[in-house]
């Protein structure tokens, strides 16, 4: 199978890298934590730079966990951050499309912002079936971009939401994946779902700095930047006017930022 020239959105610049450093087993792998066992073998697909691959390797030790991304600067983030002799968890760079692994490998295969960035999600979700052992678990979290809500109220912020819609479809990915995650699932050949939903909040004066300086910075400086500038969908002042935007959110004593994710549980069918 070839690989596909997806375009991921966000790139790799420090904001971006920030974002996926901060998220935990806890606060973007909730809903699998009950179901993994000691010696399992896991597949973390698009890992970035492994913290949430970590602490799963903890959860399963001493089973095989293996983080694997496209992006190889990412994966040497990921195995720069091991501390010395750490066996698991391991990164490597592949591709969702074509995995140079085994049929039947891992018990479970988790990605977590994965699908929602990919022209062909449903092909992706079965070359993870392929590499599950028949009976093992597909776990799979993706943020609903037009179901996020904040307040108060702002059409700067609106825009924000409507040209990151546009650039997505640009690149063929789907922005709102969390509504459709159960259908590629099924698509896929899994059986057995279980659907849910979860979500991020920053409300706290702390929570509300961090993520609206976050997206600041990267609204004006990261590849959505970039590609917003180059394909005329955006100006260099209208840009700085959704980074002032959050950065007036991230100072409102109300300001509240809510992030709806799409859940989905799956097994391969014997």
């Amino acid at each position: 199978m070839a690989e596909r020239d997806d375009t991921y959105t966000h790139g790799h610049h420090p904001s971006v890298l920030k974002s996926h450093q901060w998220r935990t087993a806890a606060n973007s792998a909730g809903f699998l934590l009950e179901r993994l066992r000691p010696g399992m073998r896991l597949l973390d697909i698009g890992c970035g730079p492994g913290t949430i691959t970590t602490e799963l390797a903890t959860l399963v030790a001493p089973g095989e966990v293996l983080g694997i991304d496209r992006a190889p600067e990412i994966i040497a983030t990921a195995t720069a951050s091991l501390p010395p002799g750490t066996s698991s968890p391991r990164f490597a760079v592949d591709d969702v499309y074509d995995l140079a692994l085994d049929d039947a490998s891992f018990d479970v295969v988790y990605a977590h912002q994965v699908l929602q960035h990919l022209s062909d999600p449903v092909a992706a979700l079965r070359e993870m079936r392929r590499v599950l052992v028949p009976g093992g678990l597909v776990a799979v979290r993706d943020s609903d971009y037009r179901s996020f809500l904040w307040s108060p109220a702002d059409p700067v912020l609106d825009r924000w939401n409507d040209l990151y819609h546009e650039v997505t479809r640009r690149n063929h990915a789907e922005a709102d994946a969390g509504r459709h995650l159960y259908r590629w699932v099924a698509d896929a050949g899994f059986v057995d779902l279980r659907v849910t939903s979860s979500t991020w909040t920053f409300h706290a004066p702390d929570d509300r700095a961090w993520w609206g300086g976050l997206w600041s910075e990267r609204i004006q400086h990261s590849a959505l930047a970039d590609q917003l500038l180059s394909e005329g969908l955006a100006t260099p002042d209208e840009l700085a006017e959704i980074a002032a935007a959050f950065d007036a959110w991230a100072t409102a004593e109300d300001g509240l930022f809510l992030l709806v994710h799409g859940e989905v549980l799956a097994t391969r069918p014997d």
